[in-house]
């Protein structure tokens, strides 16, 4: 028999992560990240950008969960990440670079709270919000393509910290 959230076994937590996005701004897209968010227990979503918009795409996708899941609007990705810094956040930018490591052979913690930064659909992760981020991890590939949709690639992401959290 296929079970229901109504009939799962699943214990229900928060796991010290806010994910915070910046300049993805696709309706589908922000709908599947509050699914995300919540399903994986996430503190925070904070969107970042000029122009956000919560309209009836984005709960299509959704599916209600923008009802439940902690979010915010924010313009400036920089200066969340900044203000986040002070109050002692860890801060992981999922992003390929040249110092970037894979994220399975990074050790997550619960030691102090984490920030999870996503990108903009077609740039990636702001040069900027890089040079502030204490880590940088990358989802390894093995096909032709350097880049997979910023949902899918946060899936991978949030199900690893969670499961090392676990």
């Amino acid at each position: 028999m296929q079970l229901t959230h109504y009939n799962t076994n699943f214990k229900q937590r928060t796991f010290p992560i806010t994910l915070v996005c910046e300049n993805v701004t696709n309706a589908p897209n922000i709908g599947s990240l509050f699914r995300i968010a919540d399903a994986f227990g996430i503190e925070k979503l904070i969107l970042c950008g000029e122009n956000i918009q919560l309209g009836r795409k984005m709960a299509k996708t959704s599916r209600a969960t923008e009802k439940v899941v902690n979010y915010d609007i924010q313009k400036d990705a920089s200066e969340v990440i900044e203000e986040l810094k002070k109050k002692d956040f860890q801060i992981i930018a999922l992003e390929i670079t040249s110092q970037s490591q894979p994220i399975h052979t990074f050790q997550f913690t619960s030691q102090k709270p984490m920030v999870l930064v996503i990108g903009d659909e077609n740039f990636g992760v702001s040069e900027a919000v890089l040079s502030l981020s204490d880590y940088i991890i990358h989802i390894d590939m093995f096909g032709n393509n350097s880049s997979m949709n910023v949902v899918q690639a946060t899936n991978i992401a949030l199900y690893e910290m969670t499961k090392q959290l676990l």
